[in-house]
C-alpha cells in the first residue's frame, strides 16, 4: 500500500491488516501494541483525534517517520 500525498491515515493503513478483505500490508510493520508503545514513548507520531471513536495520523508525520526526520 502506497500512502496518499496528503490527509490522514488510520492505524490499520500504517501497521497492516491481515484480516481485511482484501489484505492491508504494513507500512511500518510493527504490532498494534508496539506502535502504541511507541507513541506514549515518543518513537511514533502522535495521532490526531478526528472525532470520538476515530483516531487518525496526519500522512505528513507517517512520511517524515519512514524518512527518518521524525
Amino acid at each position: 500500500m502506497t500512502l496518499p500525498e496528503t490527509g490522514f491515515v488510520r492505524l490499520p493503513q500504517i501497521v497492516g491488516d491481515p484480516k481485511a478483505n482484501p489484505p492491508i500490508p504494513a507500512v511500518i510493520p510493527v504490532s498494534r501494541s508496539t506502535w502504541w508503545a511507541g507513541v506514549r514513548k515518543g518513537i511514533y507520531p502522535q495521532p490526531v483525534k478526528l472525532s470520538i471513536r476515530c483516531t487518525a495520523w496526519r500522512v505528513s508525520d507517517i512520511r517524515a517517520l519512514i524518512e527518518g526526520k521524525h
